[in-house]
């Protein structure tokens, strides 16, 4: 029983990436039509979210929530990128349907998604099947993860996102002077 215990927790363990902890690097193709690699935001802020399909309900009301409150992260020294399995082609159609203001990157063969821990089995009307945990990771200048949303609400999510940026920076900024 003891055993079963610890092997259970092990599974928990491995299924989240903790905060505090480097990103995992990585590359992926862009809707910018070049690769995106999370080294190349170095020094900023970044925003990677993962959501399950392009125009979907809650992806669109997410991405959309975000593509507005872009300026807001913008003058935070912020990026923010979104990422699923779908192709290159399917981000392009759904950026420009709904005039997504930032870069879809496109993890078809799901080394990203595996690598954050976000591809996962799911349950849905009884039947279980491997899919995306909608999830979200700020991650800081130096590449570390400073927060992490796991099986997201879309509703006020964005902006739940903006607040807590906002609020870490502003708890470091009195620190500058010192």
């Amino acid at each position: 029983n003891e055993l079963l215990h610890n092997q259970n927790q092990e599974n928990k363990v491995q299924i989240m990436i903790k905060e505090k902890t480097l990103a995992p690097i990585f590359k992926l193709n862009s809707t910018n039509k070049k690769e995106y690699s999370l080294k190349d935001s170095l020094g900023k802020y970044v925003i990677i979210y993962f959501y399950p399909k392009d125009d979907t309900p809650g992806c669109t009301i997410e991405t959309n929530d975000f593509s507005k409150l872009l300026p807001k992260f913008k003058k935070l020294n912020c990026e923010i990128y979104g990422v699923s399995k779908d192709s290159l082609n399917s981000h392009e159609k759904f950026r420009e349907k709904y005039k997504i203001k930032f870069d879809l990157l496109a993890d078809e063969e799901l080394k990203v998604l595996k690598k954050y821990k976000v591809w996962r089995k799911k349950k849905f009307m009884g039947r279980e099947f491997m899919g995306v945990i909608r999830s979200t990771f700020l991650i800081d200048k130096k590449g570390k993860i400073l927060k992490v949303w796991e099986n997201v609400k879309v509703k006020d999510h964005a902006k739940e996102v903006l607040e807590t940026l906002s609020n870490i920076i502003n708890k470091k900024a009195p620190l500058r002077g010192l």
